[in-house]
């Protein structure tokens, strides 16, 4: 509690997260209507008792579609991370650990290379030449996502493996992979968390520019992207089709870097210390 009262835009960050988990989880039994729903006769309808957020083109509610898109920014973004992450930690402690020519192929020529293409024009090509879809879209954004996690544990890696405990478990006969896993893994995973929970924000971010574009989850699924861009002919006479999934983002995108902030001042001595200090004062 400390802890939270120290950091509120963390507690607001949680706070925020917890509501968009249970919309995401419990969506058909939250949302008023079927987000694929047509009822012509109230299309474009302005925010009402009836329709808290309006209706779009096709009558189609846009609460229940902003709750269903939740569910989507939700699962795609935490598929493509935990992807990201795994990947980029076995990645980054191979080349870390040993170094050498496995750290030569692994940093200097598939990280660099991974970092010279930007990142967002890889995830089209790959989603335009497998077609789109959730499934192609998880994997596009996990190809392009691995690297920043690689290089971090590779860091993270090379300043912990010639440390006193690593010495005295490789003199006791433990195995290289025992001394990543039980070793170096649980004393690197703090910054790589926060990097994950910012990574969230980003992920969501790139999912609704594809979505928008035509290259993320195909219509009619209830996409913030897509809905946005269904909103594009009606930016002036239907702001509220603009305005709905725009903020749906916007909250999620504050709420994992507000929790990405708080971990990494919670995790970092030093700024836990002055954290400590600050709320003592």
């Amino acid at each position: 509690m400390r802890a939270l009262r120290s950091q509120p835009l963390a507690f607001f960050g949680l706070v925020c997260l917890a509501v968009l988990v249970i919309l995401a989880l419990f969506a058909p039994w939250i949302a008023p209507y079927d987000p694929a729903a047509i009822h012509l006769h109230v299309r474009l309808a302005s925010p009402s008792a009836a329709h808290w957020f309006g209706t779009d083109e096709l009558g189609r509610d846009v609460l229940s579609r902003v709750i269903y898109g939740a569910r989507i920014s939700m699962l795609v973004a935490s598929s493509v991370v935990a992807l990201a992450l795994v990947s980029g930690t076995i990645l980054g402690a191979l080349a870390g650990f040993y170094g050498g020519w496995v750290d030569v192929g692994l940093n200097v020529v598939a990280m660099n290379t991974f970092m010279a293409l930007p990142s967002i024009l890889v995830a089209i090509a790959l989603v335009a030449f497998l077609g789109p879809g959730m499934g192609n879209l998880i994997l596009a954004l996990s190809v392009t996502g691995w690297v920043g996690y690689a290089r971090l544990v590779r860091a993270q890696v090379l300043a912990v493996r010639e440390r006193e405990f690593i010495e005295a478990a490789r003199a006791m006969g433990a195995s290289d992979l025992r001394i990543v896993v039980r070793h170096i893994l649980p004393n690197i995973m703090q910054p790589v968390l926060v990097q994950a929970a910012i990574g969230m924000a980003g992920v969501i971010l790139a999912e609704a520019t594809l979505s928008f574009l035509g290259l993320g989850v195909p219509p009619p699924a209830p996409s913030w992207g897509v809905m946005l861009n269904d909103a594009r002919a009606h930016l002036f006479d239907a702001p509220h089709m603009v305005i709905f999934p725009g903020i749906a983002i916007m909250i999620a995108v504050l709420a994992f870097n507000f929790i990405g902030d708080g971990l990494r001042d919670q995790l970092d001595p030093r700024t836990r210390v002055a954290v400590g200090s600050t709320a003592a004062l």
